[in-house]
Formats: C-alpha cells, structure tokens, sequence
C-alpha cells in the first residue's frame, strides 16, 4: 500500500470512532420518553410524581448533551433552572438550557462562577425535584469551586503543578476532591433529597465513576491521606498554596469531614449512567478498519503510562507486524485507546498525542508502510488547537530536510512545532465529546 493511502485510511478510522462518541446519540440510546415516563437505563422516573427537572453539570460535551436532552420532550411546565459549564467554542443552539463557557485546562473566575451558581441549584431543588446532571471530559477543570480559604489562585496554581508532574487522572483527581466543595460526591450531597440523574461520557480509563468529572454525584473512594500521599509521590507537596496543604493535613488528621463514601444515603437518590466510553469508539474504529480490509485488533483501552514509553511500544509491535505478521499479518491495524502522560521537561508547545506519534515516529524511521497516529477525541491535545498528529517511516527523513532534529523538539516537549513544519497536524476543532484518545498504528501489505 501506498503511505498517502495509508494516512487517509488512519484519518478514516479515527473519524469512525469520533462518530461513535457523539453525546446526543449517546445519551439517546440509554434515555428516553414514553407516556409520561422518563426511561434511563433500566430506571423509571414518572413526571406526575416529579415537580421540577433541573439540568446542570460540566464537561467539553456539555452543548450535545444538553441538545439530546431537550430532544427528550420534557414538559415545559416541569422545566425548571439550568446551567452547564462547558469550554471556550465548544457550543450549539439550544431551546432552553443554559451554557457557560469556560476556562479549560486551567480553571478561571467564569467556571467558578459557573460553579457557585450550579451548586445553589442543586441545594435549592426540593424533595420532589429531579436535577439531571450532564458530566463530560473536562468537567473537573471546568467546575471549580475551592474550599474555604483556598482561592481560585492557589486552584489554578494546583491545576498547573498537577499537569506538569505527570500525574495520572486518577491521581489528579484525587488530590482535586479534597480542595473542592463540589467534587467528590459533594454535588449529590448538596441536591439531596432531591433525586438526581447524572448522565455521563467517561474519559476515564476503566470508566471509574468516582473519577470521572471528579465524581461529583458518586460515592467517592479517596480520601484526604490519599491526596498528600499523590502531591508526595510527584515531590510537589511542599511545593503547593499553604493553604492547600494545611487543608489536606486538617483532613488527614479528622479534623475535616471526609467525602461522601460508599454507603452514604444521599446516594440511595441518585442514578449515575455512563451513555458513552472510549471502549465504544475503539470498537466503531476497529469496525471501520475491517470494513477497510485491514486485520484488526483492539490492543486495549485501559492504556496509561508515560507517553514516549507508550509510543515505543506501539512502534515495536508496528515492526513485530512488519516483520513476522504478528499479532495480526498485513494489512493490519492495531487501535488503542485511553490516556497517557507526559511529563514536561521542556517550554515547547504540545500534548501528549503528538508527543506520542513524534516519540514513535522516531522508532520507525525508514520503514515502509507503517503510519502512526493519534488524537485526542474532543478535538484538542494539550493547549493546542490540534487533535494530535500522523507520521510515517519517512516523516523523520523529511524532517530533517527542513532542518528539523526531532529529538531537539521531543526534549522541549515542542511536538506541535514540529508537526506544524510538515503540515502533519490532526486538526479536527472542536468536536463536541471526549472520550480520551485513540491511537492507530497501520501497516500496508
């Protein structure tokens, strides 16, 4: 096969998988209305019973989302107040539920705000009120709310710290439960007894609803020593606020209430259906590959690590392929899903899927038909407006006619600038979900 055939393919099969994480399809296949009942999953809440419906939440699918639920048909005397905090751009035209764009990765004073207002919603809505809460990647940054005294400042100085250490998300988010009176279970603590139904697309390996958005309507399994425990791992427990720090020793030593746990009766009211996975858009990829005539498999999509020893991986099973047809003969492709890491040593510009595609991109250097990509799913990698990137065995011979060193570039965590000279970016803009990424890796017969 010809590469340029090759590449096309990969955008192909990355786009059949974006297809399948679209929130309003997604929330649509597990809710719906039928005779005055709203159906979600295999839980039947009956209108005449139910006073108000409120919808609140976060995350980067929040506009699609919101679209499938007014789609649902809810009476209009039953709606009562909304407010979804989503990221910059990522919006659509709604009827009647509100958007609020935000900062994200970094959180600003507009999700806080967003926040404060979300929460008073919840703890307003009356025991016969339902609050439908719609999370989605990018909720955790995008609904901040510190607790009492740290500031939106010592949060976004946190966020950074967390982002640069290479932290996994469960570790993040664990650290980010304990500084926050919303995460954690908090915001089913806060609606209780109203009943809650929190609507979510995972981007969390494992589907972990704990973790997810920070859990914010599910019991929450970590604890105040589990976040100095993670700030300790990376070396930057000293290096956090005061303010942070002193809170997180409060609650190690009891003197804070812990988290909602498994158990708690506010949960006894609350519903969490996750609608869509990073598992279901592998599998629309690896569908689509067949449909190509590619030998396909799904690698895994509990994939987590340091980036470049990931992207290693994946370019020694492109060559294991190449070589000895092994775990699939060619024309195969292989697809992984989940989330790495990277761990910033450099001022570069990047994320962590083009960080990968560069990082392997070295590793098959001069081969054949072999074609590496990998994108993040919402349409973003890193600060970037770039999705992520594609590469081949010659992306590295072409570089270097352009005076291009990749490893100088990988030293400076600068994979954008990189791919941006060879006009291999993936740029898709905002699509609207996140169900973490998916990585391809492609080898012609």
């Amino acid at each position: 096969m010809k590469v340029a055939r090759l590449r096309r393919q990969a955008l192909d099969i990355f786009r059949a998988g974006l297809a399948a994480a679209d929130p309003t399809a997604a929330i649509l296949r597990h809710v719906r209305m039928k005779n005055g009942v709203l159906h979600a999953g295999k839980t039947r809440y009956r209108l005449p019973g139910i006073g108000k419906i409120h919808v609140i939440g976060a995350g980067k699918a929040g506009a699609p989302m919101a679209k499938a639920v007014e789609k649902l048909g809810l009476p209009a005397a039953q709606r009562g107040e909304t407010l979804i905090n989503v990221k910059d751009g990522h919006v659509a035209k709604l009827r009647w539920i509100q958007l609020k764009q935000c900062g994200h990765p970094i959180p600003d004073d507009r999700g806080m705000n967003g926040a404060e207002r979300i929460a008073d919603i919840a703890e307003r809505a009356g025991p016969d009120d339902l609050v439908v809460c719609l999370v989605s990647g990018g909720a955790s940054a995008l609904m901040p709310l510190p607790a009492a005294p740290i500031t939106l400042e010592e949060n976004q100085e946190v966020t950074k710290r967390m982002l640069a250490c290479g932290a996994s998300i469960h570790e993040f988010n664990t650290v980010r439960k304990h500084i926050s009176r919303i995460k954690g279970g908090q915001l089913a603590r806060m609606a209780y007894p109203a009943r809650v139904l929190a609507l979510i697309l995972s981007d969390v390996i494992g589907d972990d609803l704990d973790v997810i958005g920070s859990g914010m309507t599910a019991p929450d399994a970590s604890t105040f020593a589990g976040a100095q425990a993670v700030l300790e791992k990376y070396g930057i427990f000293q290096r956090v606020p005061v303010s942070v720090r002193e809170r997180i020793e409060r609650g190690v030593r009891g003197e804070i209430a812990e988290t909602p746990k498994p158990g708690d009766p506010v949960f006894a009211r609350t519903q969490n259906l996750v609608v869509g996975s990073n598992r279901l858009a592998a599998e629309a990829a690896a569908a689509r590959a067949r449909e190509l005539g590619f030998h396909t498999q799904i690698l895994s999509t509990f994939i987590e690590g340091e980036t470049r020893e990931i992207a290693r991986m994946h370019a020694a099973i492109a060559k294991e392929i190449a070589q000895y047809g092994r775990p699939a003969a060619p024309p195969a492709c292989v697809i992984s899903g989940g989330e790495t890491t990277v761990t910033l040593h450099g001022n570069g510009l990047g994320g962590r899927n083009q960080e990968f595609v560069l990082a392997a991109a070295a590793d098959i250097a001069g081969l054949d038909d072999i074609v590496v990509m990998s994108g993040g799913t919402d349409g973003t990698d890193g600060p970037t407006d770039a999705a992520g990137a594609i590469a081949d065995g010659q992306t590295l011979p072409r570089a270097r006619e352009l005076g291009l060193e990749a490893q100088q570039f990988l030293g400076d965590n600068d994979s954008y600038h990189f791919f941006e000279r060879l006009n291999d970016l993936v740029i898709t803009g905002p699509t609207n979900t996140n169900v973490m990424d998916l990585r391809l890796v492609l080898v012609g017969g």
